[in-house]
């Protein structure tokens, strides 16, 4: 595998055991199918479980069930489990940064100990609820709310606590969150709303389960990319949720600005995976591709393609392992990530055309993976940010103005 400044020579045992465990996975249990799911427009939930076992959700967290790794070890998980296919990346991050990290940052302890052991072990799935049909870049502008529940009535179905203990003990959340992964399979959702009964309507966090009265899980079809993923709508008409479902440790932006963080984190990881799966189908095909009397590689044209591939992924890769070295002694700001997720991704996304370009005709079948990865780079590259707002970050950064306001 691409690793031409050796980067992975100062890995120690724990993130070489790791990068290896994921690997294997993905070659074992992921490469053979991957391309039918992504003709289908499916998801292998099968691995879900399997991936519980293996450890992949959440494990640089600590306590209720993660060993706490290295963030080296957790990005280069991601990578792994990108270079089998960003579906399988997202459900993974999406489980871990986006649902279980602010369970483990600003939940209750019960609700530390309700959900994140069995969403670490995959046996139940999460859901982050933030972006909305009219609010995407802006999301600081969502309209879900939240209200006080003053209900009257009584109810005897389990979800609907009865009137003595839920009346003005509680919420009722009323909006629509769109583009969710997981969300038609998962079993809680992380949904952010407007809390309509305190002063300055700040959002808050809460967690709905989906099978109570009120919440739909649509599923978003005929996707054109990242279609090996389960990407969905939140509905919420009056859904009660009980106080304690209230992430009690965060109130405004800052809650799910900070799981985003965490989330791009592991996007500017994984985007190296899926360029350098790319560059490494391509590489092996210039080798094996005969035309003219011997292998395609032997022209000039084709090692400029390969020189220039390995170069833009080695530095990916660089910013990638700096990324880590400052996350893990707390230095690493927003502004870094948005910096490392603007590049990695747009790397990705360009280097994976140019591998398609060495395939040629071959390139456009699901038998090779360069066109399924620049298909579901278009994807990454607009969510957890597009790239647009990113560079508009960076900007604000550099000259103090925000150009955004």
């Amino acid at each position: 595998m691409l690793d031409f400044v050796r980067l992975e020579a100062d890995l120690d045992q724990e993130e070489r055991m790791i990068r290896d465990t994921a690997r294997e996975f993905v070659d074992e249990h992921v490469k053979p199918d991957i391309g039918d799911h992504f003709e289908a427009g499916t998801f292998p939930t099968d691995l879900i479980p399997k991936m519980g076992e293996l450890g992949f959700y959440a494990p640089n967290l600590e306590g209720y069930g993660s060993p706490n790794v290295s963030e080296t070890a957790y990005g280069l998980l991601m990578q792994e489990l990108e270079a089998g296919d960003s579906g399988l990346r997202s459900m993974a991050s999406v489980q871990g940064a986006l649902v279980m990290y602010p369970i483990r940052a600003y939940g209750s302890e019960a609700q530390k100990e309700e959900w994140l052991p069995k969403l670490g072990e995959g046996e139940a799935v999460g859901c982050f609820g933030l972006t909305e049909p009219e609010h995407g870049s802006n999301p600081s502008a969502m309209e879900t709310r939240a209200e006080r529940d003053s209900a009257e009535e009584t109810s005897a179905d389990p979800r609907e606590p009865t009137n003595a203990s839920r009346d003005g003990d509680g919420y009722v959340l009323n909006g629509s969150k769109t583009w969710i992964t997981n969300s038609p399979i998962a079993d809680v959702a992380v949904v952010w709303a407007r809390d309509r009964s305190a002063e300055n309507a700040p959002v808050r966090g809460f967690l709905v389960e989906t099978d109570r009265d009120g919440v739909s899980t649509n599923k978003i079809t005929e996707k054109l990319s990242l279609r090996a993923s389960i990407t969905g709508e939140i509905g919420l008409n009056d859904v009660r949720v009980p106080e304690e479902n209230v992430l009690p440790g965060v109130s405004g932006m800052k809650g799910p600005l900070s799981c985003l963080t965490q989330a791009r984190y592991g996007i500017a990881w994984g985007a190296v995976g899926a360029a350098r799966d790319a560059f490494e189908e391509a590489r092996q095909y210039a080798k094996d591709r005969e035309q003219f009397g011997g292998p395609i590689a032997r022209f000039q044209l084709q090692q400029d393609k390969l020189a220039e591939m390995a170069t833009q992924i080695t530095l990916a890769q660089l910013l990638a392992y700096r990324l880590a070295a400052l996350k893990e002694r707390g230095d690493m700001r927003p502004q870094h990530v948005s910096m490392a997720k603007r590049n990695n991704v747009r790397m990705a996304r360009e280097q994976s055309r140019v591998a398609r370009e060495i395939l040629g005709g071959n390139g456009i079948t699901t038998d090779y993976s360069p066109m399924r990865h620049l298909a579901n780079m278009e994807t990454v590259y607009t969510y957890e940010g597009t790239h647009d707002i990113h560079t508009l970050v960076l900007g604000e950064e550099l000259t103090g103005i925000p150009a955004y306001e």
